[in-house]
């Protein structure tokens, strides 16, 4: 005689609603960062903030640290359709519409850069951005010395980033989107120099010779 096991069964429809309020609080994550004016997140107001109980938020997100690199996360995609380079040519791409996604999350990406947990929230992710921009810029950097090569790395986080955006928006007057095509601007030029040093000297492969 078979033995029958017993089969799980998930309801589209309960998957959809479970679906529908972890977004719902993920919102509210932004919405209470901004409401606090120091970017701390209470679980108690972000329940009422996403409409739901405070267990709910629990079993969704167990601690602060798992709410945040889901929030960071789902911010992402929101900023832009990609954000996080994949090849060199997305360092002059990518940056113009990124920056222009942090104008219309202003308060949230301020609110990433001055407070611990947009500190947090920004550190929970750093493993990954450092994985995918080494990756991204190999192919542009294989030619340059080890020294060269981590240098532009480092500078290329810099200029690729939310800090960035913040000190052109405030100390040049310029919008997301204008920023975002300045460090595209410097970025290729940076990443083109290297290119130019690294190319090997071209030797004549005849020379004139006088009578």
């Amino acid at each position: 005689m078979k033995s029958t096991g017993t089969r799980s069964y998930r309801s589209p429809l309960r998957q959809s609603q479970a679906e529908e309020t972890r977004s719902r609080i993920l919102a509210a994550v932004g919405a209470a960062m901004a409401e606090s004016g120091t970017g701390e997140v209470s679980f108690d107001r972000l329940a009422v903030l996403a409409g739901v109980e405070r267990r709910t938020v629990f079993r969704h997100f167990p601690n602060k640290e798992t709410l945040l690199e889901a929030y960071w996360t789902w911010l992402d995609v929101r900023v832009a359709d990609r954000t996080m380079p994949q090849t060199p040519d997305d360092f002059c791409r990518l940056p113009p519409e990124a920056f222009a996604g942090f104008d219309a999350a202003e308060v949230i990406i301020r609110a990433s850069l001055h407070t611990k947990s947009g500190r947090d929230m920004r550190l929970a992710q750093l493993d990954r951005r450092r994985a995918a921009f080494h990756a991204a810029l190999a192919p542009a950097l294989q030619g340059a010395s080890p020294e060269d090569a981590a240098k532009a790395e480092a500078i290329v986080h810099a200029l690729y980033s939310a800090a960035t955006w913040e000190t052109l928006r405030d100390y040049c007057g310029l919008d997301g989107r204008a920023a975002g095509e300045v460090v595209a601007w410097a970025i290729g030029r940076l990443l083109d120099g290297l290119a130019q040093n690294s190319s090997p000297t071209t030797i004549p492969t005849s020379v004139s010779k006088k009578d």
